[in-house]
C-alpha cells in the first residue's frame, strides 16, 4: 500500500446491536438489520474507487462477507472499547504503513459513493462528517500519528479540538444522508423513505411500513 492510499476502518458489533430500536424490531431483526446496514456501507466504499482494503473492527464474524466485494475485507477482532480499539487501530496504522485513515460507522445506510467521494476529496488534514446529536460519523485523518479519536457524547466538538491541539487543519462535511445513522426508531423513517440498498429492503420486509400521511413508523401492518 502507498503512502497515498486511504485504508477505511468499520467499528461493528452484532451482539446486542441496536438497542434502542428494541421497541419495533426484535433480537433478531436488529442483528440482520445491523449486517444489512454494514454491507450497505461497505458497497458505498467499494463503488467509491477510493479504497484498496476494507478493515471491519470489533467484529465476531467473517463468514458472511464471502467473495461478494472485489476489495480485501479484514476482520480484525477486538476487544476493547470504542475508542481503544479506533486508537491502537491509528497507532498501528502510523507504524505500519503511515497512509490515511477513513473511520465510519457502520449504521450509516444511507451514505453512496458520491459522499464517500467528495469527503475524501477535501483537502485538510481532518474532515469530520457529524452525526446528529453532535456525534461523529465519519473521520478522514491524513495523519493518524498526530491524531486520537474521543467518541460518545459530543464527540463532533471533541474531534474539532483534538485536531486543533494538535496543529491539524479540519474541513467539515455536511450531509444528510452521512448524518443520518439508525440509532433511535424515528430514524427508521428515514431509511423506508430515502432508503435505495440492502438495510432498506430488509425493513420494508419486516413488520414495519410507514404511514405516509403521519411520517410515522406503523407495526404490524404487514400479512
Amino acid at each position: 500500500m502507498t503512502n497515498d492510499a486511504i485504508r477505511a476502518v468499520i467499528p461493528f458489533k452484532k451482539e446486542n446491536a441496536k438497542s434502542r430500536l428494541s421497541g419495533v424490531l426484535s433480537e433478531t431483526q436488529r442483528q440482520e438489520l445491523a449486517i444489512c446496514m454494514l454491507f450497505d456501507v461497505i458497497s458505498a466504499l467499494e463503488k467509491s474507487g477510493k479504497f484498496d482494503e476494507i478493515d471491519i473492527l470489533n467484529s465476531s464474524f467473517s463468514s458472511i462477507l464471502d467473495t461478494e466485494f472485489p476489495l480485501n475485507i479484514n476482520v480484525l477482532l477486538n476487544e476493547e472499547n470504542l475508542n481503544d480499539a479506533l486508537n491502537e487501530y491509528l497507532r498501528k496504522s502510523a507504524g505500519h504503513w503511515n497512509g490515511t485513515v477513513l473511520i465510519i460507522m457502520a449504521d450509516m445506510p444511507l451514505v453512496t459513493e458520491k459522499q464517500i467521494i467528495e469527503l475524501t476529496n477535501m483537502t485538510a488534514d481532518v474532515v469530520i462528517a457529524p452525526g446528529s446529536g453532535g456525534g461523529t460519523n465519519v473521520l478522514l485523518i491524513r495523519n493518524p500519528e498526530k491524531f486520537h479519536v474521543d467518541y460518545y457524547g459530543t464527540s463532533f466538538l471533541d474531534h474539532l479540538r483534538i485536531a486543533r491541539e494538535a496543529g491539524l487543519s479540519v474541513d467539515v462535511y455536511d450531509s444528510f444522508f452521512v448524518s443520518t445513522d439508525m440509532d433511535e426508531p424515528d430514524d427508521l423513517v428515514e431509511l423506508l423513505i430515502h432508503g435505495k440498498g440492502r438495510s432498506a429492503d430488509y425493513l420494508r420486509s419486516t413488520e414495519i411500513s410507514l404511514d405516509t400521511k403521519t411520517g410515522k413508523l406503523e407495526l404490524n401492518k404487514k400479512s
